[in-house]
């Protein structure tokens, strides 16, 4: 299986679980009804709790706007686009309240898989295993990624994944990007 591309602006917005907001699902894996695996960019326009998802995982980090400030069982987080990723229990109560104005966001949601989500400013290498799912987000200028010797350019908000066919190492250059990857 190759890269599968996705750009932001292929995907259509809908509205929250809670009503709370607008986001856009880039990948629901292995399908939509039974996902183990979601990646996902919200518009946060107004202050307000996340939607509860028992028995999930969360990571979240802030894309653009001033940031949030996050109320998780009653631990406050201010994120900003500069902020590592924050994991959480995405069954906890979480409250949202915008720093400055609007933010875009990506969240990465996984059930039952041991998953892990970082920030690239630059160069990142890593071996993946046989099996296992890998994804990149492309924020700001865009990237470039390379794997089995095939290179990929990848224009601003555009997400990159697959299932690792055998064990590998990618490549993955971005001024301001995102690495993910879920354990099979």
């Amino acid at each position: 299986m190759s890269w599968t591309v996705v750009p932001l602006s292929a995907v259509q917005a809908v509205s929250w679980r809670n009503g709370g907001g607008l986001t856009r699902e880039l990948l629901a894996w292995p399908d939509a009804a039974r996902w183990s695996v979601r990646l996902s960019v919200a518009n946060v326009e107004q202050n307000g709790p996340f939607s509860r998802f028992d028995g999930v995982q969360r990571w979240f980090t802030v894309l653009s706007g001033a940031g949030v400030r996050l109320r998780i069982g009653g631990v406050l987080q201010t994120l900003t686009p500069e902020s590592a990723p924050l994991h959480f229990d995405g069954g906890a109560a979480a409250d949202c309240a915008l720093v400055d104005g609007p933010t875009l966001d990506f969240n990465l949601m996984s059930q039952g898989r041991v998953a892990r989500m970082e920030r690239v400013r630059g160069q990142h290498e890593a071996q993946v295993r046989a099996g296992q799912l890998v994804a990149v987000w492309t924020n700001g200028a865009g990237g470039a990624l390379v794997h089995g010797g095939e290179r990929i350019a990848l224009a601003p908000m555009t997400l990159a994944w697959r299932i690792a066919a055998a064990e590998s190492t990618v490549h993955f250059n971005s001024d301001d990007g995102l690495w993910m990857e879920v354990a099979p």
